[in-house]
């Protein structure tokens, strides 16, 4: 710029708002009412190139990275769904705080527990454990059995609902397959018939009820592509590296063929 044109553009900033100038300083802003939802960019084949225009049904896999490094990998189920596989924490996942749930690995009773269960009880407040004491008993004790879902709003979680289910103790149980299996498939049966459009999994039964990570991968997986055209996106939000380094390798050995 001459030395005139960049006077004036240096005199007309001077005029506006810092807080115009910086807008991400809202976000710090204790006194901001509003939540600000900032979704990454990313980008995914469109169903020509996936090869559903020509009759074709191998999924597709993408892969993205987050703004904080964090690592997705997006897989194209049909022409209307799509697959994704992130670290992160559950309690911080949402879409749009309307048609979304997450599905929490619960126990039987649906009063909280340990680790992702107990993470999402907490993070949603007492009401959630107030809505899960209202869910009738089928037996004393138990409210939701192995393999079964239920749902309840998802209170102080940024997501709508929560999807209560109860997976397998590996060595316990006499068809741990089957019984995870279960888990799944009524997640995702009780999300349809409540309209949820986005659905969030951590790796049920992959914790200290000792399901092993290839295994549960493939069950997860093949029941999540059952319901390919059911959902806009099912995610697998996943804590740790091992895990979500099995899941990416299980996706693509399954959904890549």
């Amino acid at each position: 710029f001459s030395v005139p044109v960049f006077r004036s553009i240096s005199l007309l900033c001077s005029k506006i708002h810092p807080r115009f100038l910086n807008p991400l300083s809202n976000l710090t802003n204790p006194k901001n009412p509003f939540k600000l939802h900032i979704r990454p960019i990313s980008f995914i084949m469109d169903a020509e190139s996936n090869g559903f225009a020509n009759g074709g049904g191998a999924a597709s896999a993408r892969g993205s990275t987050l703004a904080n490094g964090e690592d997705r990998c997006h897989f194209r189920l049909s022409p209307v769904s799509v697959m994704k596989i992130q670290k992160g924490d559950i309690t911080q996942w949402f879409v749009d705080g309307s048609s979304d749930a997450i599905v929490n690995p619960a126990n039987e009773q649906m009063l909280g527990g340990g680790g992702a269960d107990g993470a999402i009880h907490r993070a949603a407040g007492p009401e959630l454990r107030a809505a899960c004491y209202n869910v009738p008993e089928v037996r004393p004790g138990v409210r939701c059995p192995t393999g079964e879902a239920r749902i309840t709003p998802g209170f102080r979680l940024p997501a709508s609902h929560v999807i209560h289910t109860v997976g397998p103790i590996y060595d316990v149980d006499t068809n741990a397959e089957a019984s995870l299996r279960n888990a799944y498939r009524n997640s995702l049966l009780v999300a349809r018939e409540n309209n949820i459009q986005y659905v969030a999994f951590t790796a049920i039964s992959c914790g200290v009820y000792g399901y092993p990570y290839d295994e549960a991968a493939s069950v997860a997986i093949s029941s999540v592509r059952e319901f390919a055209n059911d959902f806009k996106e099912v995610h697998f939000v996943l804590f740790s590296d091992d895990i979500y380094n099995v899941w990416l390798s299980k996706a693509n050995e399954l959904l890549q063929n």
